[in-house]
């Protein structure tokens, strides 16, 4: 039964996916007259690093601010932690609504052109100054008007990030139908992510530290990490199939922006493995960030060294590069599933065993954090390798491609997660006792603080990963079983 609805499915979408002359697959004409079909061919190694590409952007802009952003807010800016909480979540909470509406503008966009690059350019053409302008805050404004300042370019720049990331998710179920095939592109792609946030995650800060801190500091961090950024995303757009490219096209999807925004909604309720597979990853995206939010924190004030963030930073991200082809070998013999389950386990453990720097602190902590950060590594994979499998089926049974929908809400879910992270993390500080500081003073904390600093960075984020665990058990994989000796990567 499986089997031919599958193949039904493979069918119906592969026609979509058809192409005319040469594509920025690298699929040739000649190719597909002669009977290959390039839904179903091996990716070109020039497509597969193109599209990880993007990776330097998604994984630049999804970690820097979750890991800097709170700490320039209340040890800059001077800004109270309850009031840095809202405005690194507000900009998120707007995400709900515009990465659907962007997600479903891109499927019209392809549909009448071709493509998905247009918006992939704009959103990085878009970020550039407007990353940049986030940490450029006058020191003259008061602490009020500086909030503000960040609030509205950090809502901005979250907005120009939309354009270029729900098209960029929805790509893979436009480069190939192939359940292993995809899993390849992904891990591909992450593998990328976890360099790429390993040198902008550590990187940065160095330089803001390098430039001697304070506001400066903060805006040439800022520009060399939005160059870096906005580089990524344009060499990620040209693996987009190009104009013309796709030759038919499913039923339209609403025109106005409430009609697509429901489009996605109605794709959330009626499609239950995207549905519960959305929620794992926002939960786990939450415990991550709630993470990151903390370790300048906890370098900071557990610690008592703000230079230990970058080798804290490297110990969670780093192992992901050594382990992403383990998880991908072990998905290969268990399925993606208990990969994710494996390594959700992995990460509940590492980080729960952080609690004990409560009592004593010490360089012990880069050792569970490193555990951690192989957990890390399949939570970032594995959820991404899953998402494009029930797509193709939903376009045949629901006769609609509501790919760029269905990014668009997974790319809201995981920009609200990552988020909520340094927000939930600042209220607890707040409820904490935790005291704000100027660029040029670093205020005494409490030992209440400093108990919330170091349980806001274990046991929460534990927590979080377990719970996304038992949702996870009532995920149905449907997608067909390959027999794995018979894929070639």
């Amino acid at each position: 039964m499986d089997d031919g609805s599958d193949l039904t499915r493979r069918s119906g979408h592969r026609q979509q996916l058809t192409t005319a002359g040469t594509s920025s697959t690298g699929t040739s004409s000649a190719e597909t007259s002669s009977g290959g079909d390039p839904a179903d061919a091996t990716i070109p190694r020039r497509t597969l690093w193109s599209y990880a590409a993007g990776s330097v952007g998604t994984g630049g802009f999804g970690t820097l601010p979750g890991l800097v952003l709170a700490y320039y807010l209340t040890d800059t800016l001077s800004v109270a932690a309850g009031a840095a909480a809202v405005i690194v979540v507000a900009p998120k909470i707007i995400d709900l609504v515009v990465n659907p509406v962007v997600g479903a503008r891109s499927d019209a966009h392809a549909r009448a052109t071709g493509s998905r690059r247009g918006y992939m350019i704009a959103g990085a053409l878009m970020m550039l100054p407007l990353f940049i302008l986030t940490f450029a805050t006058p020191t003259s404004l008061p602490v009020p008007a500086a909030a503000v300042w960040v609030l509205i370019f950090f809502t901005l720049t979250a907005i120009a990030y939309a354009f270029f990331q729900a098209p960029y998710v929805a790509l893979p179920a436009d480069l190939t139908t192939d359940y292993h095939e995809r899993t390849r592109l992904l891990s591909v792609r992450i593998a990328v992510l976890a360099l790429a946030i390993l040198v902008v995650g550590a990187g940065a800060p160095a330089i803001r530290d390098a430039a001697g801190g304070g506001a400066g500091g903060y805006l040439l961090m800022a520009i060399a990490a939005a160059i870096l950024i906005c580089a990524g995303m344009l060499v990620a757009s040209r693996c987009a199939p190009s104009r013309g490219a796709r030759t038919q096209t499913h039923d339209r999807v609403g025109a106005d922006g409430g009609a697509v925004l429901r489009e996605g909604i109605t794709a959330f309720r009626e499609i239950s493995d995207f549905r519960i597979l959305l929620a794992v990853f926002v939960l786990q995206a939450l415990a991550s960030a709630v993470m990151l939010g903390g370790a300048q924190y906890v370098a900071t004030y557990v610690l008592d060294d703000t230079s230990a963030l970058t080798p804290m930073f490297a110990a969670l991200v780093a192992p992901a590069i050594l382990v992403m082809p383990l998880w991908y070998r072990f998905a290969r013999r268990h399925g993606k599933v208990v990969g994710l389950f494996a390594a959700s386990a992995t990460f509940t453990v590492a980080a729960a065993s952080l609690v004990v720097a409560v009592w004593a602190p010490g360089p012990w902590m880069f050792a569970s954090v490193a555990v951690a950060g192989v957990g890390y590594a399949g939570m970032q994979a594995f959820p991404l390798a899953m998402l494009p499998d029930p797509i193709p089926g939903d376009a045949q049974q629901s006769g609609i491609d509501r790919s760029g929908a269905i990014s668009g809400v997974w790319t809201a879910g995981e920009t609200v997660g990552l988020a909520l992270g340094p927000g939930v993390f600042l209220l607890v500080l707040a409820a904490c006792g935790f005291v704000s500081s100027s660029g040029d003073h670093t205020a005494t904390q409490s030992s209440t603080a400093i108990t919330g600093i170091a349980v806001g960075f274990s046991l929460i984020p534990a927590l979080l990963v377990a719970a996304s665990m038992l949702v996870l058990r009532r995920y149905r994989d449907t997608t067909v079983r390959h027999d794995s000796t018979k894929q070639t990567l």
